[in-house]
């Protein structure tokens, strides 16, 4: 499997954000369905025939005019080249190329980062195009690939070489069964403290000011003799409220962590409540199929914190606010006072051998077609059939559904069947991920039974 960072640079309106919904595709439309979330995203986890890359969309990094190329924005240009595995430099054939462009690929050609030039808008007839294969090979580009991201025209040609410049995925082989821990949230929500807590140790310098992290810091623990990586890194905020292209990265590091990660604390800063900037961090770790706890951190700060009652309010409050993480435990804590601590990690233990089980894929597959059986998808007179169920793997536990038609499957209808699922094992802290595969008709199990 290969796995990168994919950033998309150009300029203003030569069709990258379209470039990007098109990339993107249906995973964009299915983690915006979920209801009372916001899903202001920079990035989004994309699939492509079983490779991954994490997909930035660099929109706003660039001034609405190019008529001179500032520091600030090749500064900018500098830090985008440095974070990626791979560069999309698009570019509108109609336009032609300018003289800021130009620039930016002299910026590509000092560095070993392979480079797409993608020629965008190849749908618009070639008489109007204003620039030659001579000027797009000027740019330096290892290839150039001429697509329409408004039509989606050359678009897989297109993923087939950005699959094929990905380096193939490399997590650092500290110690063999090594538990990830990438402690993520908004900032200011005690995520340093809290790492400082478990390492009983100052390792990481916490601030009162805001955003103090902005790398991802990994630091190897052990618990219970069990070795850990933790991975600190900087708060996550909202695109628009990102003060500088610093943080702008900082981000793009989460991102990265929360993808190289066996288990997600989600810190959530319980005095607030839950917020927007929360469930949007919550989302990044849905989108990644990764096991996740939330940490309510700072719960001595709420009076009367000891109480069951405050608790279950609290509980239900994450609940409804975050039903996409339903599977995520919720354990208390007080970084600064050090409590709540073993548990979390304990907690943690459990979690990490739920999201690596491998489940038997016989029991799951019966209490499926029970599950189907029960309640089968409908459209029209089209019903859902269940012909057969397959372990895919694990990390989350996966399986391949083999259904006669998986149109009829939708968001809702894989909930359904996953709550059916969960009561039978220990998933607690881990997502379940199906793979939804058309096969030919089968005899199902029950008209078997009944020829016999």
């Amino acid at each position: 499997m290969r796995y990168g960072i994919v950033t998309i640079i150009g300029r203003v309106n030569v069709g990258k954000s379209t470039l990007f919904n098109r990339l993107v595709g249906r995973r964009a439309a299915i983690v915006e369905g979920e209801p009372g979330v916001t899903r202001d995203r920079v990035y989004y986890l994309c699939e492509w025939q079983g490779n991954y890359f994490t997909l930035i969309d660099t929109g706003g990094l660039f001034p609405p005019f190019f008529d001179s190329l500032t520091g600030q924005v090749m500064k900018q240009v500098d830090t985008a080249i440095e974070e990626a595995d791979l560069i999309l430099f698009v570019v509108d054939v109609v336009e032609g190329i300018t003289a800021a462009e130009e620039e930016i690929a002299e910026k590509l050609r000092r560095t070993n980062k392979p480079v797409l030039i993608v020629a965008n808008k190849c749908d618009i007839k070639k008489k109007r195009w204003n620039v030659g294969e001579g000027e797009l090979y000027s740019l330096g580009g290892r290839e150039i690939l001429y697509i329409s991201a408004l039509k989606g025209e050359g678009i897989g040609e297109l993923l087939d070489r950005i699959i094929y410049y990905l380096p193939e995925e490399t997590i650092i082989p500290l110690k063999e069964d090594q538990i990830k821990v990438a402690i993520v949230g908004a900032p200011n929500v005690g995520k340093s403290s809290l790492l400082n807590a478990i390492l009983q140790e100052e390792r990481v310098i916490v601030d009162k000011v805001p955003g103090t992290t902005r790398d991802a810091i990994d630091t190897p623990f052990q618990w219970k003799d069990k070795d850990f990586l933790l991975i600190d890194t900087a708060g996550i905020k909202r695109k628009s409220k990102l003060a500088s292209l610093v943080e702008y990265f900082a981000l793009v590091r989460a991102m990265k962590a929360i993808q190289r990660a066996d288990v997600a604390f989600l810190v959530l800063d319980a005095s607030y409540g839950v917020r927007g900037a929360d469930k949007r961090v919550a989302g990044y770790i849905e989108d990644a199929y990764k096991s996740c706890i939330i940490v309510a951190n700072k719960w001595d700060l709420i009076r009367e914190g000891h109480t069951p009652k405050v608790k279950r309010s609290f509980i239900k409050l994450v609940r409804e606010e975050m039903p996409f993480l339903n599977f995520a435990p919720i354990v208390f804590t007080s970084a600064l006072k050090e409590e709540g601590i073993y548990e979390l990690l304990d907690k943690a233990l459990e979690v990490h051998q739920n999201y690596s089980a491998l489940l038997p894929a016989g029991e799951v597959e019966s209490l499926l077609r029970e599950a189907v059986e029960r309640h089968p998808a409908r459209e029209g007179k089209k019903q859902l059939k269940l012909y057969e169920v397959e372990s895919a793997g694990t990390k989350p536990p996966t399986f391949n559904l083999y259904v006669n038609i998986p149109s009829l499957v939708d968001d809702s209808y894989l909930r359904y069947i996953e709550n059916y699922l969960r009561p039978a094992f220990p998933l607690e802290g881990t997502p379940i991920k199906f793979k939804l595969l058309k096969k030919r008709k089968k005899v199902p199990l029950k008209l078997k039974e009944k020829a016999k």
